[in-house]
């Protein structure tokens, strides 16, 4: 089952961001069971050329390749979709027309307008049948937009009502700052403004999703209604396990 489908039936998913470049890292957290990888273009030295490799290591581990573009444009819409990306996050998407405009990029008609190439990678270089690739990528393709600020949690509802649009995304840290407490994503009002986001985008009947550090987190916003759910950095993640194998190891060694 893909992650789209998942999402609109309200399951609940979970994944990682990926920030390291490393194709192996990838490989290896679908082996684990993630549904999904953030390949993340906003925050890490990511590029376009690095992105086919990591995409297609998430295919063979059997995770969803889901690209955070690092703004609003045509291009860095489009060619994350080319490559072969299951879904894609947006940030700071605060407004409903915001909202449409990464819709008209990313959906082919009718409900927007994105360039076509039946020869990308996306259309299996072309060997797609082009009504099957055309009619098939709307449905395939999971489109998220995060909401980082005030102006995002004001618009929230209007925002999940775009057709188009799968899932509501909220950036806590950035949700932080714009509230004047940067950092603080444990701040009840930070979690208050969270839980908002997700009733009017739940209301709307798309998913909800969120950035946690720690499971404990996690649980706690899953029982608010979240359901696309992403914890923690590859690099995070690995330098945890490290120093967990390494106390281990120097413990048994004194």
């Amino acid at each position: 089952m893909n992650l789209k489908k998942k999402l609109n039936e309200g399951q609940a998913v979970f994944g990682t961001f990926v920030k390291s470049n490393s194709p192996a890292m990838v490989e290896v957290m679908g082996y684990a069971g993630m549904d999904y990888v953030f390949l993340d273009m906003e925050h890490s030295p990511m590029a376009i050329d690095h992105l086919e490799h990591l995409i297609r290591a998430a295919e063979i581990g059997g995770t969803a390749p889901v690209v955070r573009v690092s703004g609003v444009s045509e291009a860095q819409i489009i060619h994350p979709l080319d490559k072969g990306a299951a879904g894609l996050l947006v940030p700071m998407v605060n407004t409903p027309d915001t909202a449409r405009e990464v819709v008209s990029y990313a959906r082919f008609a009718p409900l927007g307008g994105r360039g076509v190439d039946i020869y990308a990678r996306s259309a299996k270089f072309g060997t797609l049948p082009k009504a099957e690739y055309l009619a098939g990528a709307n449905a395939a393709v999971a489109l998220a937009v995060q909401v980082e600020g005030r102006e995002g949690l004001e618009n929230a509802a209007e925002i999940a009502g775009v057709e188009g649009i799968d899932s509501v995304y909220v950036g806590p840290y950035d949700l932080s700052q714009s509230m004047g407490i940067p950092g603080q994503i444990d701040d009840p009002r930070v979690r208050e403004a969270a839980a908002e986001i997700a009733s009017k985008v739940t209301a709307a009947g798309k998913a909800a999703g969120i950035y946690v550090d720690d499971v404990a987190t996690a649980q706690r916003y899953l029982d608010l209604g979240f359901t696309y759910i992403t914890l923690s950095v590859d690099t995070t993640i690995f330098t945890r396990a490290c120093e967990g194998l390494l106390g281990e190891l120097r413990g048994a060694a004194s």
